[in-house]
């Protein structure tokens, strides 16, 4: 009886302590599940990168590194990395006023034209992005579509209307990819310039006219005005009413 009293009391003692030492062990979360991936936060971790560092930076692994999961985790959310980066334009157009147009169609062609280069010059992590072909933001259509219906407005052809249009975007953004070269370029303090320093060495019997344009060279592509040329574009293009 004394023995069975002991034994019991002694089991109660070895209870206590126990749950005692459980109280202080840290709590675990049943189930084991990771914490769910959002896709807000894939996307919005996609346009620090690129904004930060541009798109030979942004990878699917550096991307799942940066959000704390997995490549195949990412590729639940997103087909692969075209899809993502137009999740990650999707919007950006939003984000800038769009402007009151003229009612002349020929004047509504060039301030659409003018409103793109602008917003683009803006945000040059989108004409990075945009550089790569193919890829678009829904919102920024609303251009596409008044340059196209006022180019035709202007009496061209529905064909000759989008290929307007393609020039126009062309020329926009190869402007602004230039641009962005030469700002690279102009970072890199061991940089040496190929052109125009060839230009000093041109023969003239060859090629007279940039011989004789080498020392001003500088100065006179220095004074070029995107908005001026933009005009002279638009104008252009736009005379070629007869022709589809």
């Amino acid at each position: 009886m004394t023995n069975e009293m002991e034994s019991g009391t002694g089991a109660s003692d070895a209870e206590a302590t126990g749950a005692a030492s459980a109280k202080d062990r840290p709590v675990r979360r049943a189930g084991g599940r990771p914490r769910r991936l959002e896709l807000e936060t894939i996307v919005a971790t996609a346009r620090r990168i690129l904004e930060e560092e541009g798109t030979g930076a942004l990878s699917m692994r550096r991307l799942a590194k940066e959000v704390g999961s997995t490549p195949m985790a990412l590729y639940r959310h997103v087909r692969d990395k075209d899809e993502l980066l137009q999740l990650v334009l999707s919007g950006m157009a939003r984000t800038r006023p769009r402007p009151e147009l003229p009612g002349d169609p020929r004047e509504r062609v060039y301030a659409a034209a003018l409103h793109m280069h602008r917003t683009l010059q803006e945000l040059p992590w989108v004409v990075e992005v945009l550089s790569l072909g193919e890829l678009t933001d829904r919102d920024a259509l609303w251009m596409v579509e008044e340059i196209i219906d006022s180019a035709m407005a202007c009496g061209q052809s529905e064909r000759r209307a989008v290929h307007t249009y393609r020039s126009i975007w062309h020329y926009v953004l190869g402007t602004l990819v230039f641009r962005a070269a030469l700002a690279r370029r102009a970072e890199d303090p061991g940089r040496r310039a190929a052109f125009p320093a060839l230009l000093t060495d041109a023969d003239p019997s060859e090629l007279p006219r940039l011989a004789a344009l080498a020392d001003r060279w500088d100065g006179i592509t220095g004074a070029y005005d995107v908005a001026e040329e933009l005009r002279a574009v638009v104008d252009g293009l736009l005379g070629r009413t007869g022709s589809d």
